[in-house]
């Protein structure tokens, strides 16, 4: 009896679970849908995710726009996301290699107060970036998202932890074979902890191309802007065209997707290596 009972349950659950996740995933559904739908169509029947009019008017629209010049926006966006990945990868791995495998006076002390910039609410940093932006002269330039971006401490936490992990044997045995510190990060640290780097690249890829705040405060050319704001202002007529915006976001989601799917097993690596093993 208890067998059954527990099959009943596990059937229960299934099926809760089944209907949680298609009203998860409809409105991805639902927005791929209207990307191929004409705008008409796309409030008219919401519930209908075979599009009955087949178009693909709406990617036109985006790349042929008299107003806003969508594969700019799109370029812009790529290349800004690029740099930040390359520019973190560097600064971050390095100096997250310097609090965990040298040793120099202070090195504790800095750690701790870098932690500390952790307490401090983002929003506040807003008026003061964007004066020292202004300082800079890089105000309206894909530099005032790309440089704060590289600079993350919450990864140079996360892979302190992770090059702390590695056994100090190995980098005593490289030492004897004449390697120095620079050899000894690349060529062995950094190998060992691929699925927490990994993982930290996924995370700022998403952040990078889905950042609306920073392109909207900091950058003012339009021609400059990322396509989280370009959207935006792409909606933003008096004649809503619903199939376009749909389209637009489509294509704005895709990277994130490809990049979650090629990056997978790396990612689930990176979360679960913390686990405690038995």
């Amino acid at each position: 009896m208890r067998v059954k009972q527990q099959k009943a349950l596990k059937t229960v659950l299934t099926i809760v679970m089944l209907v949680l996740g298609v009203c998860c995933i409809y409105p991805f559904l639902f927005m791929v849908s209207s990307s191929f739908k004409p705008s008409g169509d796309v409030l008219s029947t919401p519930l209908q995710l075979i599009p009955k009019h087949f178009t693909l008017n709406n990617f036109n629209t985006l790349f042929n726009n008299e107003y806003y010049d969508f594969f700019r926006w799109y370029g812009n966006t790529i290349l800004m996301t690029g740099l930040t990945l390359v520019l973190k990868y560097i600064i971050i791995t390095i100096t997250a290699y310097g609090f965990a495998k040298m040793n120099f006076p202070g090195r504790d002390t800095i750690f701790l107060v870098l932690l500390a910039g952790l307490m401090i609410p983002s929003d506040i940093m807003i008026m003061p970036r964007y004066i020292i932006f202004k300082q800079l002269h890089i105000l309206n330039t894909m530099w005032s998202l790309i440089l704060p971006a590289a600079v993350d401490v919450y990864f140079v936490f996360l892979l302190r932890q992770a090059f702390i992990a590695v056994p100090n044997a190995l980098s005593e045995a490289a030492r004897i074979d004449g390697c120095g510190h620079f050899r000894i990060y690349r060529q062995i640290v950094l190998p060992l902890c691929g699925p927490q780097v990994s993982t930290m690249l996924l995370f700022s890829f998403v952040w990078s191309w889905n950042d609306y705040q920073g392109p909207y405060l900091y950058i003012s050319d339009i021609n400059k802007q990322m396509i989280s704001v370009g959207i935006k202002l792409f909606a933003s007529g008096q004649v809503q065209d619903y199939g376009a915006q749909m389209a637009g976001a489509t294509l704005v989601l895709v990277p994130v997707i490809i990049a979650f799917l090629f990056c997978q097993k790396y990612f689930v690596e990176g979360i679960t290596s913390g686990a405690v093993k038995g």
